[in-house]
């Protein structure tokens, strides 16, 4: 009987849309995009949340690509590491953890003073900050509500990144603030039901689904690959 075996957790994760913003996986990034422009034409889809079924199934690699993808459009936009269990949003982009979203939603610090920058202007992070001994209650107060909604009315596109759904309810909670959700699976290790317990849970929110990235799938030479030369 298959037995899957854990994947191998590093902090060390590529930024491909900054870093190879011509290869064939940043151009997937710039499809996910305007999917996500797509579904905007008739509803408001301003906060988008991601989330997996399970840990290192690459969520929050997908989260930081796109939102450099969407800043590269000039777009403003807000990535938000709101896993309070496992942070990882700041070894994306070699920022400090020392504040952020924790210290904002207990109102130890103002939002401006924890926000950073990165090298592309159009983005700005947001790390989740000290651990917090009750994650579920901080993402699911007023204050973290307050938050969302000042926001919004400084950024286009604030992406939010939470922990894997089926783990602990944090997911659910922020799936209530959010416009949109997208479910990472990953390619060969994502069990099927697994990804379809994931979205039941999602739906019992009411979280609007906008669908799924299938991660590290197997790369297949194309005729895109012929004329572009990726």
């Amino acid at each position: 009987m298959f037995k899957k075996q854990p994947r191998q957790i590093s902090k060390r994760r590529s930024l491909i849309t900054r870093e190879n913003p011509r290869s064939p996986i940043s151009e997937q990034f710039r499809t996910i995009r305007t999917n996500i422009q797509y579904a905007a034409v008739d509803q408001t889809m301003q906060v988008i949340m991601t989330t997996s079924s399970g840990p290192a199934e690459g969520k929050t690699t997908i989260n930081a690509n796109l939102a450099e993808t969407i800043g590269q459009q000039g777009e403003k936009v807000l990535l938000v590491d709101a896993d309070m269990r496992k942070p990882a949003v700041h070894y994306m982009f070699y920022l400090a953890n020392h504040t952020g979203l924790s210290n904002v939603v207990t109102k130890q610090r103002d939002f401006s003073e924890v926000v950073q920058s990165t090298s592309n202007e159009s983005l700005d992070v947001l790390t989740c900050g000290p651990i917090p001994p009750n994650p579920s209650e901080l993402l699911g107060s007023q204050a973290m509500k307050h938050f969302i909604e000042g926001a919004r009315t400084h950024y286009d596109y604030i992406i939010i990144d939470t922990p894997p759904v089926l783990a602990v309810t944090d997911a659910q909670i922020v799936a209530g603030v959010s416009d949109g959700v997208i479910l990472i699976v990953d390619s060969g290790h994502t069990e099927k039901e697994e990804a379809r317990k994931a979205t039941d849970l999602l739906g019992q929110s009411n979280a609007k689904m906008l669908g799924a990235v299938l991660n590290r799938q197997a790369h297949k030479k194309s005729n895109y690959m012929y004329y572009y030369g990726g």
